[in-house]
């Protein structure tokens, strides 16, 4: 079997000996965030954004940078120059309009809108479900789209009065909205449903609204899945992202396009999932990228028209890194930002005819140049039912194949995301195995990029094969002589938390501890209280008093609360307050359980949080906690 072996690297300057040093968790907060913020209306420029963060204000400063498309130096602008060079989709082809979206109010929800004598209440009244969503409960204002004048400064709302939001909550922004080609009418994604038929649905669809006649059409009411991201060739004809299957968020993701009245899905027979999208300025090709063998890589495929010509996949890139973002097209280049696991994504541009990339900018070059970088393993392991798993080993710097090393399993969320060559301010492998610990992280069943079929087969079984896949793993790299079988770890959250729960009353004694962050501890409760309810539908098979037994088996077979009487492993759980995806009750459920089992347990709650962690003064928390249990019960 290979074993990867990294070389201390040192440097010698005159005549001394200068070592590297291994990252902290201090120093993953000097860390600095870079954001594709557009082009210039002659495409010889790009705009980037640098988050940095400022810990001592518990927020992040951020600084706009203009640098050519070639490459050279970086010089600062202020917002007003971004705004009077950049080449905005939001204005409308002859200048006179600006697209842009804000918060309407439409429903009374508030105790004290509905009635002015009780200013001081804090109620609020809800008549279905969607009362809260993500981070927030729903107060009655909505995003709406609207349209300024810029001659005479007049806004117009496209949905004047409808309770739907558009961009979508929670995360939707300008990618949800578009000019058409003329500008005479304007598309937008959007959720028509209210209440409780809003949160058991992913119905989203693309509208078109005629300034004219100020009416609104629906282009997809065919199609009863999301229906996301508009954009439009430079000929007209409309691209979009669409998911066929109700309720379903991960299904497969295609690229269809309408025009002149026909949709035509051009990867529909490809056996991939789509992340994004541009089209080619010529408009027969469009670039996307797509999760590929634990990577995020870019691809192409034709647009034929009317023609009689097939679409066509082809991948483009390859490598041990992920194409987080896909951005423009300039001449023979594409402008995107790539990340793995040892460097945060930066700016790159990726040469068409040579298919090559090269790095633009390098805000984090000289901070990764003082650190010692663990290596990172691609692996393959068989699955206990056959199957060839990807799995990435990542092992600490200045690794010694003589010595043994703890040894995390980690456990992706989602459950269907996935697991690439991701930076996370959170889980950081980089940081994780800076700290001398090996770590483990499968490509298990219901991750995309290894086909559609290995992404949907964990609905409906969660305890069941992802479990064993992770076992699998486990099991395969405790053979290796440089991996302490008597201290092995399992670290996860969100679905990875589930995971760690269910582990906990499964693992047989291969576990010394475990890291949950919110995790999914008790099924039912999580359909009682959780706000996407199509997510647990399509998921868990449907509510828990449907008693067909695939459904049940959601609710009874693969539910932790049930095995809570084998748990005899020291725990570490994390929750957000705010949290109303895995809300807190299932946290502090875990925990409790744990507390009164005798089981060493500690509970690090962060009331302000949700599903993340994202203020840095909490993050920093976070992973000293973290690694502070590591040191105690590893």
């Amino acid at each position: 079997m290979k074993k990867g072996v990294a070389f201390i690297l040192t440097f010698f300057t005159a005549g001394i000996l200068i070592a590297q040093k291994t990252m902290k968790p201090e120093n993953l907060w000097q860390v600095e965030e870079v954001s594709f913020s557009g082009l210039t209306q002659d495409q010889q420029y790009f705009f980037y954004t640098v988050k940095t963060p400022n810990l001592e204000e518990n927020k992040f400063d951020s600084t706009i940078y203009k640098m050519p498309i070639d490459g050279g130096d970086s010089q600062i602008v202020t917002t007003e120059e971004l705004e009077r060079e950049k080449k905005d989709k939001n204005l409308s082809p002859d200048g006179r309009y600006l697209l842009f979206h804000k918060k309407v109010q439409v429903e009374e929800v508030k105790a004290k809108d509905k009635y002015a004598d009780l200013p001081k209440s804090d109620g609020y009244i809800f008549n279905g479900l969607d009362y809260r969503h993500w981070d927030h409960y729903n107060d009655g204002a909505y995003n709406h789209v609207f349209y300024k004048d810029n001659e005479t400064g007049a806004e117009t709302d496209i949905m004047p009065g409808e309770p739907y939001y558009a961009p979508q909550a929670p995360f939707g922004g300008d990618e949800d909205y578009v000019w058409g080609p003329q500008g005479k009418s304007i598309y937008y994604v959007s959720k028509k449903k209210s209440g409780t038929a809003y949160a058991v649905s992913t119905d989203t669809d693309i509208y078109k609204y005629d300034l004219a006649t100020q009416k609104t059409e629906n282009l997809t009411p065919d199609n009863e899945g999301y229906d996301t991201h508009p954009q439009f060739s430079q000929q007209g004809a409309l691209g979009y992202l669409q998911m066929k299957t109700p309720g379903y968020e991960a299904d497969k993701n295609d690229i269809v396009v309408l025009e002149n009245g026909v949709k035509q899905n051009l990867t529909g027979d490809w056996d991939g999932t789509v992340d994004s999208f541009i089209w080619d300025q010529q408009g027969k090709v469009i670039y996307f990228t797509a999760p590929v063998e634990g990577t995020i890589q870019l691809f192409r495929v034709n647009y034929p028209g009317r023609t009689r010509m097939a679409p066509v996949v082809e991948q483009l890139s390859e490598g041990q890194f992920d194409v987080t973002g896909l951005y423009a097209q300039a001449g023979n280049q594409l402008l995107v930002s790539r990340s793995d696991m040892n460097a945060a994504a930066e700016i790159y541009t990726f040469d068409l005819k040579k298919k090559t990339f090269a790095k633009r900018t390098q805000v984090n070059d000289a901070l990764y140049a003082q650190f010692d970088l663990p290596e990172v393993q691609k692996r393959y392991v068989e699955t206990k039912d056959g199957n060839k798993m990807l799995v990435w080993v990542i092992l600490p710097p200045n690794f010694d194949a003589s010595q043994k090393y703890p040894t995390l399993l980690y456990a992706q969320g989602g459950p269907q995301s996935a697991l690439s060559q991701f930076y996370s301010r959170r889980w950081n492998f980089q940081l994780i195995a800076s700290q001398g610990y090996i770590v483990v992280a499968p490509n298990r069943r219901g991750m995309p990029g290894h086909g559609v079929k290995w992404n949907a087969i964990i609905s409906g079984d969660w305890g069941g094969g992802a479990m064993q896949d992770y076992l699998d793993a486990i099991d395969a790299l405790a053979e290796e002589p440089y991996v302490d079988p008597d201290r092995l770890g399992a670290v996860g959250a969100s679905f990875g938390g589930y995971s760690m729960f269910w582990l906990a009353g499964h693992h047989q004694g291969r576990f010394k501890t475990f890291i949950a962050h919110d995790g999914v501890f008790d099924t039912r409760a999580m359909y009682g209280t959780t706000e996407e309810l199509f997510f647990v539908n399509h998921d868990m098979g449907g509510p828990y008093w449907d008693q067909a037994p695939q459904v049940q088996k959601s609710y009874q077979e693969f539910n932790p609360i049930n095995y809570v009487q084998k748990w005899d492993t020291p725990i570490l759980i994390i929750q957000g307050g705010k949290d109303y995806r895995v809300p807190i009750e299932q946290g502090l459920g875990a925990f409790q359980a744990a507390q009164l089992r005798g089981i060493k347990s500690r509970l690090l709650y962060f009331p302000s949080e949700n599903h993340w962690v994202l203020q840095p003064q909490n993050a920093l928390a976070w992973q000293r906690e973290f690694f502070s249990w590591l040191k105690e019960t590893l």
